[in-house]
């Protein structure tokens, strides 16, 4: 089968529906426990949707090697959940407000309850990944864990401050593209790969995840209200520097520095407009020369599995990274 023939998000969808919809069963069962304030607020979460991506991508990766097992599905379940942990943490340290067009849980139940919810998550997620007895998917677990809270440790140090493109490729590795990664290991692992396909697949994790987070810190920009589910220019709100706001202030005029210099001390559009920072990102190719950093990612994760057989499963791979570019929300 040849790996040019055009695959639709929907074709994914179908190749994936039995499984996606057993992950999503699995979650749900992982998620209770005897608290009661935990299992409302897992619940909460889970049915807060989200694109399903990563499992999506363990799935893709197991299906490579023809798994056909249940370890995918749980393991599927087990991203979603750290994945999940991730985000209300976030939140908690962001005080956002909303998620995906809700309240973020730490405004129904407080940040207390979600710090420890959000705990338990992790926790809950290692007791099912043990099931597995797998130490090579234990060590990737382990290392991914420890890489997002340096990471958040990280991004904390450097709020409001202006960092080089450097520190934001590490931060944005963190943030997303090392979850990524781990779920196209772990696939792999599941699958039987070896050491060095299981490199490539987690290359491939790591450049689709770069490309998701820089399309996702340009639309945090670009836009609506509406389609984001939470305020735009959150990122500037809450004093992070995203790649086009750096590569901008390389360039523009002092007095243009100074504007966005403002936003990020003052966490707020305080005689600066949303309007005008995005009018000097434009004026100075700044979207532009983001999206181009994406595309280049994404083309490096098209070459780390352009090795593998042709397959359905290839193509939906292949797919995935034109998707993460082109994606409007």
């Amino acid at each position: 089968m040849s790996t040019s023939a055009a695959i639709s998000g929907k074709e994914i969808f179908d190749l994936l529906r039995d499984d996606l919809l057993a992950i999503e069963q699995e979650f749900s069962r992982d998620t209770i426990s005897n608290v009661g304030a935990i299992t409302e607020i897992g619940e909460y979460l889970r049915a807060g949707g989200g694109k399903r991506i990563r499992p999506a991508l363990l799935l893709l990766a197991a299906r490579l090697f023809h798994y056909q097992g249940n370890g995918a599905v749980k393991m599927g379940a087990v991203m979603e959940i750290i994945h999940t942990a991730t985000l209300v943490h976030d939140d908690i340290i962001d005080e956002a407000q909303t998620r995906r067009g809700r309240p973020a849980a730490n405004t129904q139940w407080g940040n207390s309850r979600c710090v420890l919810a959000g705990d338990w998550l992790y926790m809950q997620a290692f007791k099912v990944a043990v099931q597995e007895r797998n130490f090579r998917i234990l060590d990737v677990l382990t290392e991914l864990t420890q890489q997002m809270v340096e990471g958040e440790l990280l991004q904390m140090e450097k709020l409001g401050k202006l960092i080089s493109l450097d520190e934001h490729f590490d931060l944005i590795y963190r943030k997303t593209a090392c979850l990524f990664s781990a779920s196209m290991r772990v696939g792999g692992i599941l699958g039987g790969a070896t050491l060095e396909q299981e490199t490539n697949l987690g290359l491939y994790g790591r450049n689709l995840g770069m490309a998701f987070q820089i399309v996702d810190d340009v639309l945090d920009l670009t836009a609506s209200e509406e389609v984001l589910g939470k305020p735009v220019a959150s990122d500037l709100r809450e004093g992070k520097v995203t790649m086009a706001v750096i590569h901008a202030l390389e360039r523009c005029t002092p007095s243009e520095k100074t504007q966005i210099e403002t936003v990020l001390r003052d966490r707020a559009f305080h005689g600066v407009t949303h309007a005008q920072i995005l009018e000097t990102l434009t004026r100075y190719g700044s979207l532009d020369f983001a999206h181009a950093e994406a595309a280049r990612y994404a083309d490096a994760a098209r070459q780390a599995v352009c090795t593998f057989p042709d397959s359905e499963t290839k193509r939906a791979l292949l797919w995935a990274q034109e998707f993460v570019v082109a994606r409007e929300k």
